[in-house]
């Protein structure tokens, strides 16, 4: 199945109160790029992150973008500084009972006691958060590769279509290349009757210079060669691995067997055939770079 480099996905869940959502989107690159943009406290579930998506994606510029909300969270906790309240309440016992004075502290007036209720903020376990976030991550990747075969499945409409395009191109090709040979000879004997008038002409010599000709501008062996480019061009897009690389392959072959046989051309109308097979592999060319 084609796959486009382009894409887009998200998911939402949460985790221990906390909200998480993510997002994906892709475009073409030539590797795997991938950026994951997560808060920095939670940088060390970077890598887990990248390995799922190695699993769903092998080319793109890809950004990861990680948000997570713990607003709703209760993750603040009050603890008592026990050694300092123990110290703090046998100076006022030792107080009352040498002066004579009364003891009417309460639980709220000691509290006020600097550095006497201790606030921290609750660690997450991050080997459980990153766990969560991986599986929000693979639902937020199969809405992005859902959306990555519908895009490619359009990029293999254009292209197949365009293939049809320049087969038919070289079918025109292959028909007209032996008329300009006759067309050739033709014009040949033309010639040599004009100037050499009623003297009998050499057809031997005829011969020789329409094969020398045929040499030059045959054209059958670039023919058969873009026929079987095409034929592997259609088998790769059927492929389920990805197949950006092997089409960029290919082009540049079809590519080149187009510019031999417009070195061949000597023809107005297959210089015309050329340029059209031309004009058609660069769009397939276009249209791959986006194809994973």
């Amino acid at each position: 199945m084609v796959k486009s480099m382009t894409g887009y996905g998200n998911a939402s869940g949460t985790f221990e109160d906390m909200d998480i959502s993510i997002e994906l989107r892709s475009v073409n690159n030539r590797y795997l790029d991938c950026n994951i943009r997560i808060p920095r406290v939670y940088t060390a579930i970077e890598d887990p992150v990248k390995s799922v998506v190695q699993k769903y994606i092998s080319r793109g510029k890809v950004d990861v973008y990680i948000t997570i909300d713990t607003s709703k969270s209760n993750d603040i906790a009050i603890s008592v500084n026990e050694p300092l309240a123990d110290a703090y309440m046998a100076a006022l016992n030792s107080l009352s009972e040498k002066y004579g004075l009364s003891n009417d502290l309460t639980a709220y007036s000691l509290s006020r006691v600097p550095d006497m209720l201790i606030v921290e903020k609750k660690e997450a376990d991050v080997d459980l958060l990153g766990k969560n976030i991986c599986e929000i991550l693979e639902q937020a990747l199969l809405k992005f590769n859902d959306m990555r075969l519908t895009e490619g499945a359009k990029l293999k409409e254009d292209v197949l279509s365009r293939l049809v395009k320049i087969e038919e191109l070289v079918s025109f090709a292959e028909e007209r290349s032996p008329q300009t040979i006759a067309e050739y000879r033709a014009k040949l004997e033309a010639r040599l009757k004009d100037v050499l008038e009623n003297k009998e002409i050499d057809e031997n010599r005829i011969l020789l210079e329409a094969a020398i000709f045929a040499d030059k501008v045959a054209v059958n062996e670039e023919t058969v060669r873009l026929r079987s480019h095409i034929s592997q061009f259609r088998d790769i897009l059927e492929s389920t691995e990805p197949i950006g690389r092997k089409l960029d392959f290919l082009i540049q072959e079809l590519n080149r067997e187009a510019n031999t046989m417009g070195s061949k051309c000597n023809d107005v109308a297959m210089s015309k055939a050329v340029v059209d097979i031309k004009a058609e592999i660069e769009k397939i060319r276009e249209q791959i770079q986006n194809i994973e």
